[in-house]
């Protein structure tokens, strides 16, 4: 089922059928992965591979040019892909929020041109975070009209993405004081983007500073913000912890192959062969867990906004605002289960491994960085203090980002 007014669709893809195209390209991205992680190189040709292969039009409808896949199995590939390497997956995540926001614009020519641009290619990086510690409700950046066309000058930090980008998504204030997003082309003279990023994980994700000096908007490259889509925050956390649920099994699989690799045990161990030792086997056994808990909970999770995206394609305003709160729930519950099971493991599983589990070769370390680097994003410490308000007093639990001065992507 289509919905006439926007280009959202019912999926139809068979997620099998997905991890056939994208699968072969996940593995070829790992194999680089550490030594990219030791030198900080930065996976440009990465993200081509994945490009060229139309990672980026998942969710778009197949008449339309893309894969038609749902928001599960689209986060579920980005788990698997930040199994590969998280810092790939995480530059992603703003590429496929602005996909996810066209999909549900309406059908204009404008809009027409957007979802060609993306079957063709284009990549969007960017980010909503003001720099100098300034939040949105004092936010500088302008988007202000001139001719037939708007100007954006301002600063940003968390620039996710925006070093391999084609555009950047840019948000700021109108000529009338209204919150507008512009999209405005990376090789624009008027836009400097710094690699200063100095967090201590996800390195090479081109998450510092972006810079627009007079950049020319074209007029149907600017929105109300207030006209994004409604799941939007949801989808930049489910995004995130996609990468988290990666990191975890990760974390699993690393850790295993280290503990089949150990020679020798420690005089307490139950037995000379590390890998036949029953405590360490524990070890892994409960890190598995953790990878089964992180899994269930981002599937439960996106499936929730599954749940509104089939509200909008029935047009069931009446229940709106229910699957609304439903996904806020089930977003928060997982993001106290996937953070908790990602730093648990990617700490844990270096019982089993004694002092070789630390050297530099393996940098089983950048697993707890990343995840711990990640987790910082939106601080977990308010979720359950949110979901008790709701469930005990009824306190709406979706937050008022307006009202916040916040961006709704988490940074």
């Amino acid at each position: 089922m289509t919905t006439a007014h926007t280009y959202l669709q019912s999926p139809t893809a068979s997620y099998e059928d997905l991890r056939r195209t994208f699968q072969p390209i996940f593995e070829k991205i790992g194999e680089g992965s550490l030594e990219r992680e030791k030198g900080r190189v930065f996976p440009h040709d990465q993200v081509r591979w994945l490009n060229d292969a139309g990672f980026g039009t998942v969710r778009i409808p197949v008449e339309r040019g893309g894969f038609g896949a749902s928001l599960e199995q689209t986060f579920l590939l980005l788990a698997e892909l930040g199994t590969a390497d998280a810092n790939v997956s995480h530059i992603w995540r703003n590429h496929l929020a602005f996909v996810e926001d066209r999909l549900n614009a309406p059908v204009s020519d404008s809009n027409d041109q957007w979802i060609a641009r993306f079957t063709s290619g284009a990549f969007v990086g960017g980010g909503w975070t003001e720099a100098n510690n300034l939040t949105l409700a004092n936010i500088a950046t302008t988007v202000t009209a001139e001719d037939d066309h708007w100007i954006v000058t301002g600063s940003k930090f968390y620039a996710t993405g925006s070093l391999y980008a084609d555009w950047l998504d840019v948000i700021g204030r109108g000529d009338d004081g209204a919150l507008v997003t512009a999209l405005v082309r990376a090789d624009d003279p008027g836009v400097t983007l710094i690699d200063d990023w100095r967090g201590f994980g996800q390195r090479t994700t081109a998450s510092g500073s972006a810079r627009y000096d007079r950049v020319r908007a074209e007029a149907g490259d600017v929105f109300p913000a207030a006209e994004r889509f409604k799941y939007q925050a949801h989808f930049y956390q489910i995004a995130m912890l996609s990468v988290l649920t990666g990191i975890t099994r990760a974390a699993l699989l690393d850790g295993s192959e280290a503990l089949i690799d150990r020679k020798r045990n420690y005089p307490q161990g139950l037995t000379a062969v590390p890998a036949e030792d029953a405590q360490l086997l524990q070890v892994v056994g409960e890190v598995s867990a953790d990878v089964f808990a992180a899994e269930a909970a981002l599937a439960q999770s996106a499936r929730s906004l599954d749940h509104i995206v089939e509200g909008r394609l029935v047009h069931d305003e009446e229940t709106a605002k229910r699957r609304l709160i439903d996904a806020e729930v089930a977003v928060s519950q997982a993001q106290l289960v996937i953070i908790g099971a990602a730093l648990r493991a990617t700490t844990a599983i270096f019982d089993a491994l004694g002092a070789s589990g630390v050297s530099e070769d393996r940098s089983l370390d950048r697993h707890w960085r990343n995840a711990r680097t990640l987790a910082s994003h939106n601080p977990r410490v308010y979720k359950a203090r949110i979901l008790g308000d709701w469930l005990i007093n009824g306190k709406d639990p979706v937050p008022d980002l307006a009202a916040l001065g916040r961006g709704g992507q988490g940074n």
